[in-house]
């Protein structure tokens, strides 16, 4: 389950990658926008004032971001992203921070280039941090004996999980697409008692909360913070700096 208020605690940071995505986008009057992986909405609102005479889809797998985001006036739809096809007149792709939970996705990119019209854009953002040192710290945790016993087998995602910027790049271009790729390291700061923890509570550690009850869920938090603390360590100020790499690619579909 997802939690569109422990995703929205960092709304602002959040949403940094958001615009640096938009602003290489060069359409200018799409007919369709949609946004796959809508969360909660804030964000798909910015693309409706972006482009304010296109129709705007909307699609997330979470019910809860599904709810939230129609709270905010978005007609957004439950739907699997992996199963989604464009409409004929789908002039942009837009997906911020969702498609590193769908293996094999960049697959999936290569069949929408193929079905988008020519001047069609896929814009994309992933993260690029499944080595950082909070999911290192993740995967010992959930390695130990005690929390394997309860996880089964569940494994927490791997740097596999997304491909570098160089193979996005790769495989859309082949699609006759021309791509812009790139990364980003963006280095956040927070305040507040155990800040990375909440940070990745809202959306790495989501899987692994729905495997455990209320009990274990405390326990799994409680044994992580040191460790977490031990690898982002508070300032002397009270900040903590929290890294997180992005890795962002724009494609447009060229003439057949």
């Amino acid at each position: 389950m997802w939690n569109p208020q422990t995703y929205l605690a960092f709304a602002d940071q959040r949403g940094r990658p958001f615009f640096d995505l938009l602003a290489r986008i060069g359409a200018r009057s799409p007919r369709r926008v949609v946004d796959l992986g809508c969360g909660p909405g804030n964000l798909t609102e910015q693309l409706a004032q972006h482009w304010p005479d296109a129709a705007l889809e909307a699609v997330d797998s979470s019910p809860e971001m599904v709810a939230a985001a129609r709270e905010r006036g978005i007609d957004a739809e439950l739907g699997d992203i992996s199963a989604w096809t464009p409409r004929s007149d789908t002039d942009v792709v837009f997906s911020n921070a969702a498609l590193q939970w769908i293996p094999g996705h960049g697959e999936l990119m290569v069949r929408w280039a193929g079905l988008l019209e020519p001047g069609g854009w896929i814009a994309v953002q992933v993260p690029g941090n499944f080595d950082a040192p909070s999911h290192v710290a993740i995967r010992s945790l959930a390695d130990q004996a005690h929390w394997s016993k309860v996880l089964g087998d569940f494994a927490f995602r791997n740097v596999d999980a997304v491909e570098t910027p160089i193979r996005y790049a790769e495989l859309l271009t082949g699609a006759g697409c021309t791509v812009d790729a790139w990364e980003t390291t963006y280095i956040h700061e927070l305040t507040g008692p155990d800040p990375v923890l909440n940070w990745i509570s809202g959306t790495a550690l989501t899987p692994l909360r729905d495997r455990l009850t209320d009990d274990q869920w405390q326990q799994f938090r409680a044994e992580l913070i040191p460790l977490l603390n031990q690898a982002y360590p508070v300032r002397p100020d009270g900040r903590t700096y929290f890294p997180f790499r992005r890795i962002f690619f724009v494609a447009q579909v060229g003439p057949r």
